[in-house]
């Protein structure tokens, strides 16, 4: 079965870049410009990673991630960030997150950080499956 991700961060550049290069991977991608609409997508379509830029208008990072909490405990969220933030990623980690960036972040880093939390390191061949 096709992996669920959904992009959440403001800055459409940013949206579209993460979606080009994950859509080429295989996955099936969801996007999101703020916190409702990240929170109704979570809900209605249950992704299995989530990216999210903790600095966002109206409803925050922190926020958004801890509704997303409250709706599947499990669910997985990489964070990225401002460089320097250091208080919300320390918040933002006894949340659960699996792996935060500091923007700007390296691509490569951010794709190799999706496969490794949604195949455990063992990447070979399993999307689309």
């Amino acid at each position: 079965m096709t992996k669920k991700i959904l992009i959440v961060d403001d800055q459409f550049g940013i949206r579209i870049l993460l979606n080009e290069i994950l859509q080429k991977e295989g996955y099936q991608i969801y996007q999101a410009a703020n916190g409702p609409e990240a929170l109704s997508i979570t809900e209605e379509h249950n992704p299995d990673l989530v990216l999210l830029d903790m600095k966002i208008p109206g409803m925050s990072g922190p926020e958004i991630l801890a509704e997303m909490k409250k709706m599947d405990a499990g669910i997985g969220v990489i964070i990225m960030t401002a460089y320097g933030e250091h208080e919300m990623i320390k918040s933002a980690q006894k949340l659960g997150v699996v792996a935060h960036f500091s923007k700007p972040f390296d691509i490569e880093d951010v794709r190799k950080a999706v496969k490794e939390y949604l195949f455990g390191g063992n990447t070979e061949d399993h999307l689309g499956s």
